[in-house]
């Protein structure tokens, strides 16, 4: 008998449908756990989704504005990126944080691994938060047309709360970061 842990999924084929520097984009034959045939469609990612909660002294935390292609709207979201496979996720971070808000940080902490959309992707989704803070200059990709907001954390997590900020990353960094603060496990 096959341990419920095990996969269930038997490939009988597979064919790369798409590809580009981001994402391939590959159907499977497969036969389900049900034991029939089917397809199922697997978007792997070629980078690490990162994020960053940068948090001053004061527990403010800064929000990036910007317009989503894929979503035909405007999202505020803590600084977050890709990070090349081949790159350190910390590194991918620290430069993410830089890009986007201009800010560096003395300490950084992993605090979450999680998986973004994972019954059709494996992308893998790393966040850190960051302190002791230090503001230089922003310079953000040619794609990006940012804007950074400073707010209070609190405030942040009330925007969460109210489904007014709605980036899955964001939503998982800032309420991680909540409970860490009602823990009492998070030094800044």
């Amino acid at each position: 008998m096959q341990h419920p842990e095990d996969n269930p999924w038997q490939v009988t084929s597979q064919k790369e449908l798409y590809d580009n520097p981001w994402i391939k984009l590959t159907e499977f034959k497969v036969v389900n756990p049900s034991g029939n045939p089917g397809i199922y469609g697997k978007v792997h990612f070629k980078n690490r989704a990162i994020g960053v909660v940068a948090l001053d002294a004061n527990l403010n935390t800064y929000l990036v504005g910007q317009y989503r292609f894929a979503l035909s709207e405007y999202s505020w979201e803590i600084p977050e990126g890709g990070g090349p496979l081949h790159e350190h996720p910390l590194d991918a971070a620290k430069r993410e944080l830089l890009e986007e808000t201009g800010l560096t940080a003395n300490h950084w902490t992993e605090i979450q691994r999680m998986h973004l959309s994972n019954s059709v992707t494996d992308e893998l989704c790393i966040i850190y938060i960051a302190t002791g803070l230090e503001q230089l200059e922003a310079h953000p990709e040619d794609t990006e047309q940012l804007i950074v907001k400073k707010l209070p954390f609190n405030e942040v997590y009330q925007m969460v709360c109210a489904g007014r900020i709605k980036d899955a990353v964001t939503v998982a960094a800032i309420l991680r970061v909540k409970l860490m603060l009602m823990e009492n496990s998070l030094s800044l």
